[in-house]
């Protein structure tokens, strides 16, 4: 590892001068290169500590084959990975994990495969609303309430177990990415806004309810013209009588139909970052794919779903806002907060990256699950498909990165529970988003013709897969703005 290190560093050295003053707009590749090299890197470390903690072979294996992929990513060495590590799809999950983190797997891992995996496909092919008897298991289950303190309902105690959290998302992302993992996404960045800022009355009003499951959220931060580039968002809340008053247009809201409250993200004074606000929009639930919710006064709040070819069920919305009146107390953490939202926005953008690579290891392990199965079932030239060699080392591949992208998330999500691991999360959400696009790709062609028909599970989590790399941050903004352009400042 500290020969790898070396040459990490060496290229940091090398893009610095390929990149002056470390404007990544002067040499995009360079500095795409650098953020990518870090990330595997980064789970090559993380895969060697935990082969070291465990002493186990098998994280041994692994932590050679992710040394192995980031030595090939500097153009180095060959890349090796060893066909054995799909003896056990499942095996290498609970390695190196607590009793406690073993029976929460478990738990959901039953509910998951019980609860949501038999609509999984139906609310897939048909856009289907998600059943409330999904969301009700999941509240009974506590997620809702995982990061919210004991005093409004929740949890979590006076230490955050973040790498706990991922292991919720990733079982009931392996059932159904959106039907189950990204069920608790937004409430997560909502609630890290409102402990972080929110006035005692607003904790009060709000965190019960998201922690009993009894209101869902919703997030409206992306407009049809400004997606990573927040700074430029226009949507406005200007102040009336009684309170705000908001125009304009947000995009991309995932379950904004169903949600009860809507985290907003808007303009409250001049153009850039230090213009925007939070404010919390409370509304009916509306099912389906069109809603209007209309105010006395007339003001106006109109949705309208997007199809889209994956993530399914939760409907992703284009919201529309014509004098709409929020109230003086929707605005998140009051006057002290206000033109201040970015910065709470930007701490929670950290939690929703780390959760978006616990949703991607979620999507790989049933992607991988299925893969092993049929190839040791389906028989080619009289013999099961993981007979030969290519097929074998492709299962290995597959495992590999699914595993360093585990190991890499719960490294950030334990460096985020001490108060850092910004940089982390980002580097664990790039990383994984694009494994999942692999091994969802490589499951299906394992699968052949089937893999391509819908009624097989494996076309859903590959399409499903598509969308982690482009919302929590799109790929190349955040490999460039967040991760390159971090790197080079440091020095």
């Amino acid at each position: 590892m500290r020969e790898l290190r070396a040459a990490r560093d060496e290229l940091l050295a090398q893009t610095r001068k390929l990149v002056p003053g470390g404007d990544v707009d002067a040499n995009q590749v360079a500095a795409n290169d650098l953020a990518w090299t870090y990330a595997r890197v980064e789970a090559a470390e993380a895969c060697d500590e935990w082969a070291r903690v465990t002493g186990d072979r098998r994280a041994r294996e692994v932590a050679d084959a992710a040394i192995a992929d980031a030595w090939a990513g500097l153009g180095r060495r060959p890349k090796t990975v060893s066909p054995e590590l799909t003896v056990d799809g499942r095996a290498l999950a609970d390695l190196g994990a607590t009793q406690e983190q073993r029976m929460l797997r478990a738990t959901f891992r039953d509910f998951a495969r019980t609860r949501i995996a038999p609509h999984a496909a139906a609310i897939h092919r048909g856009d289907l609303d998600i059943p409330d008897e999904i969301i009700r298991g999941v509240a009974e289950l506590g997620v809702f309430g995982l990061s919210i303190p004991e005093e409004f309902g929740g949890s979590q105690d006076e230490s955050e177990d973040f790498e706990s959290m991922l292991i919720v998302t990733e079982e009931l992302s392996a059932a159904s990415l959106a039907a189950g993992g990204s069920l608790m996404t937004r409430p997560e960045i909502l609630v890290r806004a409102l402990v972080r800022a929110g006035t005692p009355e607003q904790k009060r009003r709000w965190l019960p309810g998201i922690a009993s499951g009894r209101h869902m959220v919703a997030v409206a931060t992306t407009e049809p013209d400004f997606g990573s580039d927040v700074a430029g968002l226009r949507c406005r809340a200007d102040r009336a009588d009684g309170g705000w008053r908001v125009n304009g247009t947000k995009f991309w809201c995932t379950f904004a139909g169903r949600a009860e409250l809507v985290m907003l993200l808007l303009r409250t004074g001049p153009s850039g970052h230090k213009g925007l606000s939070v404010f919390v929009l409370e509304k009916p639930a509306f099912p389906g794919h069109e809603f209007e919710h209309r105010q006395p006064d007339g003001g106006l709040l109109k949705g309208r779903a997007i199809p889209t070819i994956g993530y399914r069920g939760m409907h992703t919305f284009e919201l529309s806002f014509e004098r709409f009146l929020l109230p003086e107390t929707a605005l998140v953490g009051g006057e002290e907060w206000l033109d201040r939202g970015f910065y709470l926005q930007l701490e929670s953008f950290a939690m929703g990256r780390l959760q978006t690579a616990g949703r991607a290891v979620g999507v790989m392990q049933a992607a991988l699950d299925a893969a092993v199965k049929y190839t040791r079932e389906r028989l080619v030239f009289g013999q099961p498909i993981a007979h030969y060699g290519l097929p074998r080392a492709t299962l290995g591949t597959m495992a590999f990165r699914l595993a360093a992208s585990r190991q890499l998330s719960y490294r950030a999500a334990r460096l985020v529970g001490q108060g850092q691991g910004q940089m982390e999360a980002s580097l664990a959400k790039l990383y994984a988003s694009r494994a999942a696009e692999q091994v969802t790709r490589d499951a299906m062609q394992l699968h052949g013709g089937a893999g391509y028909a819908e009624e097989t599970d494996v076309s859903r989590y590959f399409v499903d897969a598509r969308v982690l790399s482009i919302f929590e941050g799109a790929e190349d903004v955040l490999a460039l703005r967040v991760i390159a352009r971090s790197l080079l400042k440091a020095g």
